[in-house]
Formats: C-alpha cells, sequence, structure tokens
C-alpha cells in the first residue's frame, strides 16, 4: 500500500495517496440503534510504527501521526518513541489543531513509534435538521475552505456543481448526495493515483483511492459555496481480508455550525475515524514529510474499539445521524 506521505525536495512537495478498501457486508450492516446517543462514546487505543532506511547524509522528517486535542477528542496514555538518540521538537498550529513532530535522523534504521487512547464523544443531528451557513454568517476559521487548492480546484466546477446539485434544497442532505454523487460515479481502484492527481483527474479519470474521493467531494462542495475541508486519519472498519490498516483521507464539511464528517469513498466506519490533521487538501495533511534520501516501509497500524457498556463506550457503527467531532 501506499502511505500518505510526503517525500520533497525543500522547494517542491509532493503528496502520495493512501490506498483503502470497501466495507465488508457485514460492516455494511453494522447496527445503529445507538447513534442518538449523545452520552455515549467511543474509544480507540491507536498504534501507529513507521520504518525507514536512511542515506548516508541522514534526513530530515515532520510528521502528522498526533491525534488532535478538541473538546470531543479526549487524550491519554499519549506517547511518541524513536529508536535513534535523537531529539525531536513538537509544535501545534493554533488556527488547525494539527500536531507536528521535527526531527533530524541519523544515518540508518529509525523506527518512529506513537501509541495513545483516544475517547471521542460524536455530537449527533437529525440531518434533516442540519441547514447550511450562509456565506455572511461564517466564522473566519471556516471561509479558507471555500476557496481552491491545489488538489481542489472549485472554480472549475461551478456548471458542473450547478447543473447536478443546484436546485437541490440546502441543507446536510444535499451535502450528502455529493457524496452518494463522488461514490456512484467514482471506482475505488488501488494504485489507479499518484501524487500529482487532483480532483479534475479523478472527475476525468472515474478511478481512484480514497484521498482522490476526498478530493472531489470538496471540489464539488466548495463549487456549492459549501465549506469543505480534508481529513486524515485511520481506516477503522475497513475490511481486513482486503489489506492492513492504513491512514485514511476522509471529509469534514462546515454545516449548521459543526464540521461534519463525510466518508466518500465508503471504505471505513467514519464513527471510528481518530482526526491526526485537518487542511485545504492532502498537501496540508501528510503524515510524514521528508527532507532527504530515505526508503520507507508501508506503515503499521493498529486501532482497537473499547467496548465497555458500563462506562458507556459503544463499539463505532455506521449511523444515520451527523456525526461531529468538532463543534
Amino acid at each position: 500500500m501506499t502511505p500518505t506521505e510526503l517525500m520533497q525536495s525543500p522547494l517542491i512537495p509532493i503528496a502520495e495517496p493512501a490506498e483503502h478498501r470497501p466495507l465488508s457486508q457485514d460492516q455494511e450492516n453494522a447496527p445503529s440503534h445507538l447513534a442518538s446517543a449523545p452520552d455515549k462514546k467511543v474509544r480507540i487505543q491507536l498504534r501507529v510504527d513507521l520504518n525507514y532506511e536512511v542515506d548516508p547524509q541522514g534526513a530530515d522528517f515532520i510528521f502528522n501521526i498526533q491525534a488532535t486535542h478538541r473538546p470531543r477528542q479526549t487524550l491519554s496514555d499519549e506517547s511518541f518513541t524513536v529508536n535513534q538518540e535523537i531529539e525531536h521538537r513538537t509544535s501545534t498550529d493554533r488556527f488547525t489543531g494539527n500536531r507536528y513532530i521535527a526531527l533530524h535522523a541519523q544515518p540508518g534504521h529509525l523506527e518512529a513509534s506513537y501509541r495513545v487512547t483516544v475517547d471521542i464523544s460524536h455530537h449527533y443531528a437529525d440531518p434533516a435538521q442540519i441547514r447550511e451557513t450562509p456565506i455572511c454568517f461564517l466564522p473566519p476559521e471556516a471561509m479558507v475552505y471555500l476557496y481552491p487548492s491545489r488538489y481542489c480546484q472549485s472554480d472549475l466546477f461551478a456548471q458542473l456543481a450547478n447543473e447536478a446539485f443546484g436546485m437541490l434544497p440546502h441543507g446536510y442532505h444535499r451535502v450528502l448526495a455529493v457524496q452518494d454523487w463522488v461514490r456512484n460515479n467514482v471506482t475505488f481502484t488501488s494504485n489507479s493515483s499518484n501524487s500529482s492527481t487532483s480532483a479534475v483527474d479523478t472527475l476525468s479519470s472515474r478511478v481512484g483511492v480514497c484521498r482522490d474521493f476526498a478530493h472531489l467531494m470538496i471540489t464539488l462542495c466548495r463549487a456549492l459555496n459549501i465549506p469543505a475541508r480534508f481529513a486524515s486519519g485511520t481506516d477503522f472498519g475497513a475490511d481486513p481480508s482486503l489489506g492492513p490498516p492504513d491512514f485514511q483521507a476522509y471529509v469534514e464539511v462546515y454545516l449548521d455550525g459543526c464540521w461534519y464528517i463525510f466518508d466518500p469513498s465508503g471504505t471505513a466506519v467514519p464513527m471510528g475515524f481518530v482526526r491526526l490533521g485537518t487542511g485545504r487538501d492532502a498537501a496540508d495533511v501528510a503524515f510524514a514529510t521528508i527532507f532527504g534520501g530515505v526508503r520507507s516501509q508501508a506503515p503499521l497500524i493498529q486501532g482497537i474499539a473499547v467496548e465497555n457498556a458500563s462506562l458507556g463506550l459503544i463499539f463505532p457503527h455506521l449511523s444515520q445521524s451527523g456525526l461531529s467531532t468538532d463543534t
């Protein structure tokens, strides 16, 4: 599998997509009777291991693999370790909450390991009651997600978006129609895109991986004047028979005061997403940005859901409610 990773010179950033798989039949039929229970939460024990062979000159890394701190996403038992005797520097973007680890690796083997327990208390809403926010009432932090970006050329999609969705009633269901259109018009195909594939390319080829589905949905939403952003996480609930767990690209759309979660690729269970980062598109949220000569192995990711009725912990499942972890 190809991770969502940047390997770049100091001047030219390049993003590679992660590849993901469709849900199994059992996951599609997962129960949703608890979806409207606001006192319930999801607990995920997350493990991420990254392995590299670094060339004799050494290399600089910037990792974005830590879960974000949010009121509805709280962290405990968190640790980050590397096998080399080197220092690392951490920082947090004050606008997005994205957390970064920067380090200079010595030649040879580098193993970076991240562990965390994440409690997610979702905001649940009736889709029929979720409205679109008029442009004049958008908060400043949402406005940036109205504009075209590197992989989401929304200025080129106005005609398509208005013809397909312009006459639909405004609100959550219009965004859901965009998601369904992307699912119905793009076929999930491993190794079908590369680091330069944009929404324009995906619309033309009609194939892609989760990164490409996300870019196309974001582009169509922005063309409808609906703020939408790229989110990175892990693919909890993806069919294990089709490959090991990996990073996941999904979409958050600003509606009625919340960033609601959408998974246009349909490859995982959104209730189990642990948010690692958000940005305009994939260029903003690569899990690793590398400066120097490096050979990488596939990431090793494990997400275990803890189910405990006495603690109000539920197993992630597909839900018909609007879900948000950022209200």
